[in-house]
């Protein structure tokens, strides 16, 4: 039976706990099993809460067995990507820097979360700061693909798709800055969803860009992923950029497909680079839809060219900002053997980073500087704009925009060493972030290799329904 419960979806999981044919204890330690024998593979966790976990389920099994009202969330195993702070629960941001940092409180997203009854199973890995498409720049070592354990698992939340493709949690909820939820879902088969900038508090997120920054979630189901939606998103005082969703029973329409529907294809996002494996995989896709009563049109999105150079340009430049509190002072690592206060912050900045976060916080840096902030920062603004006019263009014509998620599958280890290379494969991803936008990447096939292929469908702002409805009929009907 153990073997079971983990493979079960969030919806299934809720439906025997609530005929009391399953416990929330039995759940735990069911994932908590998986967990010891397969993570040693895998490497989706830092830390693992068993003890802190077995003693969250038995309060919900209490309040049940009590005849308490709770969630449909209530009694389920979660894991929570470790760039979000848990109260008391060591948040490393997967860097030296915050190796042993314990934060004082709990993240909005967490809050939200414990009301509803979850049960953490432990917090997990990412590339170091959100700062990879990898989970190879972990300074606690990467993760693994669970369809093939030589490949990449995606990332940044590279941890929580495949500790849930792997069936180590029941669901993961990570963060997405120009992909970090969707590509790697994408990479392991799951369904990744980034909701509008703003639909989600960031009060608790480590933030590494805060204007492109967004709270998403990865599950086995588009229902799972509306489920928990419905849980997390919402107005958070402590947030400034938090607003209040227009609608969040996303749970209601689900079952209405997508016949009616007008879906764009952008003819950009089929170019060169995209692997002939995955554009026929989507174009595949974008005929099912319209068997199943959409309208799909190819259409022209000039910007997406420039979006990828304008996305780093603005986020490494955030980052170089928000990075700048970890000097070794206040918390986090501090080096040793320092002369004076300058040799303090060079020594444990030098030692506390990885690389790709010393990249990103150079380059930062330098498109900041007085002589080239008009030349890189200032055009880089402009392209954000405009890639922001031309999706509402598209919108004032088309409900949805149907493109891959990644340009290519997971590749192995090693195959990539550039980093200019690995950034080319967030092209999909990144212009999403720019405009704000919620975005969903489902399975949509699979390549000559046996891995997963990802397909992305993008909605107007706040209108995550439409896309969880549109996800949902794919995911029955289209996906067979």
């Amino acid at each position: 039976m153990n073997h079971e419960i983990v493979t079960y979806s969030i919806q299934q999981l809720s439906k025997l706990l609530t005929k009391r044919e399953l416990s929330s204890v039995e759940i735990t330690k069911a994932y908590l099993e998986q967990i010891e024998q397969r993570d040693k593979m895998i490497g989706a966790y830092l830390t693992v809460c068993a003890d802190e976990a077995i003693l969250q389920a038995e309060r919900i099994d209490k309040r049940r067995l009590d005849g308490e009202e709770l969630s449909v969330l209530s009694g389920i195993a979660i894991g929570i990507k470790d760039n979000i702070c848990t109260k008391g629960i060591r948040t490393t941001c997967g860097s030296k820097m915050l190796e042993n940092f314990i934060p004082p409180y709990d993240a909005h997203v967490v809050k939200m979360l414990n009301k509803a009854g979850t049960v953490l199973l432990g917090k997990q890995n990412l590339d170091e700061f959100g700062m990879g498409s990898t989970t190879e720049h972990s300074a606690f070592g990467c993760t693994k693909n669970p369809h093939d354990i030589s490949r990449i698992p995606g990332g940044s939340s590279g941890g929580g798709a495949a500790a849930v493709a792997a069936n180590m949690a029941a669901c993961s909820i990570g963060s997405d800055t120009g992909g970090s939820v969707r590509f790697p879902a994408a990479m392991c088969g799951m369904v990744g969803i980034k909701p509008t900038y703003g639909a989600i508090s960031r009060n608790g997120l480590v933030a590494f860009a805060s204007s492109l920054d967004q709270i998403g979630v990865m599950t086995k189901t588009v229902m799972d992923a509306a489920m928990l939606l419905s849980v997390i998103i919402g107005k958070d005082p402590a947030d400034a950029t938090s607003v209040v969703h227009p609608d969040v029973d996303f749970l209601s329409g689900l079952h209405q497909g997508v016949s009616g529907m007008k879906i764009a294809l952008p003819e950009a996002y089929f170019g060169k680079s995209i692997s002939p494996a995955v554009k026929n995989a989507v174009l595949d896709a974008a005929k099912k839809l319209q068997q199943m009563g959409a309208r799909v049109e190819m259409v022209h999105l000039a910007s997406t060219d420039a979006a990828l150079s304008a996305y780093y340009i603005i986020s490494s430049a955030e980052c170089s900002s928000n990075l700048a509190r970890f000097d070794g002072v206040r918390y986090g690592y501090r080096a040793t053997g320092y002369v004076d206060m300058e040799d303090l912050y060079i020594k444990s900045r030098n030692e506390g980073f990885g690389d790709e976060v010393k990249r990103r916080v150079m380059l930062g840096t330098f498109v900041l500087s007085e002589g080239h902030y008009e030349a890189y920062y200032h055009r880089a603004m402009q392209a954000k704009a405009a890639v922001c006019r031309e999706f509402a263009d598209v919108f004032s014509q088309y409900d949805l925009i149907l493109t891959p998620t990644a340009p290519m599958t997971a590749w192995q280890f090693g195959k990539k060493n550039s980093p200019t290379e690995i950034y080319s494969s967030d092209l999909c991803t990144v212009p999403v972030n720019l405009a704000g936008l919620p975005a969903i990447s489902l399975p949509c096939g699979w390549d000559a290799d046996g891995m997963p292929i990802g397909m992305q469908l993008i909605g107007k702002a706040f209108d995550e329904k439409t896309l969880l409805r549109a996800g949902y009929v794919w995911e029955q009907e289209g996906s067979r």
